[in-house]
């Protein structure tokens, strides 16, 4: 097994224990939202400080249910993975055509330079 894909196992094993450990131990529960976000919390908080507490701004666009806040935040969340993998990938390619530049040396194509 090469270097990389010791560390790609190590990674995924890391990223699924990440996501089974939290419901494995229990840790959400006894609350009535176990695994509310940090919003909710928060607002939770606050009402608790401080009932009178009017907030600055409304929300421009508050969905009809947690479905469907759920599935816009999962579309965020796709929409900026595919845009890191977009970027990571231009990165890639544009190092390997420098390298496969660097390997042709100056006799590339359309170089029209009179040799002397």
């Amino acid at each position: 097994m090469s270097r990389n894909a010791k560390i790609n196992t190590l990674l995924l094993l890391v990223v699924a224990a990440l996501a089974v450990l939290p419901l494995a131990l229990g840790l959400g529960e006894g609350r009535e939202e176990p695994f509310a976000g940090a919003d909710a919390q928060a607002e939770a908080a606050i009402t608790e400080l401080r009932p009178d507490y009017e907030p600055w701004f409304t929300p421009l666009y508050e969905p009809p249910s947690g479905e469907v806040e759920s599935a816009l935040f999962a579309l965020q969340a796709a929409l900026g993975a595919g845009v890191l993998a977009y970027y990571f990938g231009v990165r890639r390619g544009r190092r390997q055509g420098a390298a496969a530049a660097a390997a042709i040396g100056s006799g590339t194509p359309g170089d029209t330079r009179a040799e002397g």
